[in-house]
């Protein structure tokens, strides 16, 4: 039997080099090298299998596979040829990309899953969840996580708009694989309903079955890769889509955005108690809005002024502590800034922007505390049989 090629070897850890633009994995990691030749002159053929006839990127992966290649000392020259994979190929790829789950399995949910998933709630409109949200996935991304970003409010989906995404920027579709990846904008990955529209003022009126299977495939036909923190932002109220989502992802760490007045307080505390009885641990309540730091023209010294009254996120703390039998803590105060609902409106942030700022610094602070903290594992199904 003749002895392989030595530039064989060097030609395979050069290709795994090159990532698939879209996916981000190694080609050989998923599978795409499908054969790889070396004639006596030092020239290579390589086959490469794209997972759609129509990949829009294959000039870019013929010029990265070639560029890789050529560079290897001995090799004289490269060819490159395009195939495309088929279903059973497909259907291997769609598994590993799943982390070799079965298909439609929600990863998150898999007591082996590492990402800590936290779901952000309210039991009413207005109170700034969506803001707060996609304020501490940014705090989190930039302390250098893994982070996430799904936009379960499919009523009042406002996540695009507060990261400033174009009406024609969505998910790029796999359709071979049936998987989406998710728009990366910002250090974050982001999914929304809103994203699928074919305009922004198109009203989404889905019920049941519908809704439910949505967020199954929002879930589970995401390709989200590793991710250390997956943030939830959380339909208001206590419905369908609460109920649904705690049903998919009882392992979710929920936190439950409050404002200051008892209008506010009373629904919140539903919320919580909503999430305790889908058993969903509830981690903490945020009190946004909070207080206003303004500079009296008078004496010209630093006030707070407690515009919709004071004392609202303990209250609903204390209350879901008794109700929940568990420390439910208050885990940050947000001041109200005119300036942090302009950057959202502008899609820039305020904590992106800068981090000196009050509302920026408590939500920075609370993103320090909960990678502080380790996901509660009481009452959360591990997967473990016990043995005599």
């Amino acid at each position: 039997m003749p002895a392989e090629n030595p530039l064989l070897s060097l030609i395979r850890a050069a290709l795994h080099g090159v990532q698939d633009p879209e996916i981000h994995r190694p080609l050989t990691d998923l599978g795409m090298v499908d054969d790889i030749r070396v004639d006596e002159a030092g020239h290579a053929t390589v086959r490469i299998l794209l997972t759609t006839g129509g990949c829009p990127l294959r000039d870019r992966l013929r010029t990265d596979v070639t560029a890789a290649v050529g560079a290897i000392e001995g090799v004289t020259g490269v060819t490159v040829d395009m195939g495309v994979m088929n279903a059973e190929q497909q259907g291997a790829l769609r598994t590993m990309l799943r982390g070799g789950v079965p298909e439609r399995e929600i990863p998150f949910a898999k007591a082996t899953s590492h990402t800590r998933v936290l779901a952000i709630a309210s039991g009413k409109g207005g109170v700034g969840k969506s803001s707060i949200a996609v304020s501490l996935a940014l705090a989190l991304a930039a302390k250098g996580k893994n982070v996430g970003l799904l936009d379960a409010d499919v009523y009042g989906h406002s996540v695009p708009d507060l990261l400033g995404l174009a009406e024609d920027e969505g998910p790029t579709s796999l359709e071979d694989v049936n998987l989406l990846l998710p728009v990366e904008t910002q250090g974050l990955k982001v999914i929304s309903v809103g994203m699928m529209k074919p305009s922004r003022d198109q009203v989404v009126a889905w019920r049941g079955p519908i809704l439910d299977r949505a967020l199954t495939q929002l879930l589970a036909d995401v390709y989200w890769g590793d991710l250390d923190y997956l943030v939830l932002d959380m339909p208001p109220g206590t419905g369908d889509i609460a109920i649904s989502l705690g049903q998919k992802l009882p392992s979710a760490e929920v936190i439950v955005v409050t404002t200051p007045q008892l209008a506010a307080t009373e629904v919140a505390e539903r919320a919580g108690t909503m999430a305790g009885i889908m058993e969903q641990r509830v981690i903490g309540v945020i009190e946004n809005m909070a207080y206003l730091d303004t500079t009296c023209p008078h004496c010209d010294t630093s006030h707070r002024v407690d515009v919709f009254g004071s004392g609202g996120g303990q209250r609903v703390a204390s209350t879901l502590s008794e109700r929940l039998g568990y420390d439910v803590p208050l885990l940050a105060e947000i001041p109200l800034e005119t300036d942090f609902r302009a950057a959202g409106d502008a899609g820039t942030p305020l904590v992106t922007l800068d981090a000196t700022r009050p509302s920026s610094a408590a939500v920075i602070g609370l993103a320090d505390r909960l990678i502080a903290t380790r996901r509660s594992l009481v009452g959360q199904q591990l997967g473990v049989i016990p043995v005599g």
